[in-house]
């Protein structure tokens, strides 16, 4: 149901825009969580200036219909929003008047968090990945219908090539992945508390949904800061994970990627040492998932000092020169 001019109740977006203006403006595109593949949370428009926005009202409100809160950061391409509902629905709105264009609803019980929405456009047409509970769906942006040809029946499942039982696995992507060319590369949700799963980085083809490459944020032998663990950490031990959300540098081809705590996160006696790549920044290949650096901000962490939010690239000037720089 669409309104004007009247409040809404599980409210689910607003375009408060000067009366008698343009209802999108040129250039008023967002297409990725965060504004852009950066996380710079920047838009160029002007419209909206301290003068003037004692006299904003609202265009359009939309009423999804549904309990509960909403936490999350509508996308717009080509004139059109995409954002989950409370209960992980998925909509596609006209961005200017409001007025529902699809709905999806994979028929999973929404709980949590979803913070939005990944596109991807290419030969075929434009997608929209979806994370509903442990799976991922890849949706056909002008329709909403899940698309066969990904994954299975139009989804992947998230439990899968993490190299243990995927039923006893639990993984789920709270905040959306980036896209890099034809990659989708997420993290997800793990336990805090063991059993847990690992905090795996993958990338998935964004045509038909196979693993093109993993990072073990939890080392597997032979791997750099396969030493930080105990030797069988890689087994058993969980979390390590992206649950916040990833920046991307298109240009150069990197992503970063920050990382929660280990599993049990206030308890360690099970995994002594620095516990790399745990609590750690991670700039990784886009392309190959190969590292490239990291930082690691807290070292065998006990308090649960997870990174909180994705990195923003900036670009910083120091001594008359431009830095670029992740902060």
């Amino acid at each position: 149901m669409t309104k004007r001019f009247a409040r809404a109740g599980p409210f689910l977006a607003l375009s408060a825009l000067l009366a008698g203006q343009s209802a999108l403006p040129a250039g008023g595109e967002w297409p990725a969580y965060g504004g852009d593949a950066g996380q710079r949370r920047y838009s160029p428009l002007r419209q909206i200036t301290p003068a003037n926005v004692a006299d904003l009202r609202i265009v359009w409100s939309f009423d999804t219909g549904e309990a509960g809160g909403l936490q999350t950061n509508p996308i717009v391409v080509d004139g059109v929003l995409y954002v989950p509902t409370p209960a992980h629905r998925v909509i596609a709105l006209d961005a200017a008047t409001g007025a529902l264009r699809w709905r999806f609803d994979s028929g999973i019980p929404g709980r949590g968090p979803n913070r939005g929405v990944a596109y991807w456009r290419g030969n075929g047409g434009a997608r929209i990945f979806t994370g509903q509970d442990q799976y991922v769906y890849a949706l056909d942006a002008a329709t909403g219908h899940p698309i066969p040809s990904f994954g299975k029946s139009g989804r992947i499942d998230l439990r899968e090539g993490l190299g243990r039982d995927p039923e006893l696995q639990s993984v789920r992507l709270t905040t959306p992945g980036v896209v890099f060319r034809d990659l989708l590369i997420v993290g997800g949700r793990t336990g805090e508390n063991l059993p847990a799963s690992p905090g795996h980085i993958r990338a998935y083809d964004v045509r038909t949904g196979v693993i093109r490459w993993t990072f073990h944020t939890i080392p597997w032998p032979a791997e750099q800061g396969y030493d930080t663990w105990p030797a069988d950490a890689w087994t058993y031990l969980g979390g390590a994970n992206n649950w916040a959300g990833m920046a991307l540098d298109e240009t150069r081809g990197i992503v970063f990627v920050p990382s929660g705590s280990a599993a049990s996160d206030f308890y360690g006696a099970n995994r002594a040492g620095d516990n790399l790549f745990a609590n750690t920044l991670l700039a990784l290949d886009a392309a190959t998932g190969r590292r490239l650096w990291h930082f690691q901000a807290v070292r065998h962490d006990m308090w649960d000092r997870d990174f909180p939010a994705p990195p923003t690239l900036v670009t910083i000037m120091r001594n008359g020169a431009r830095i670029d720089a992740v902060s």
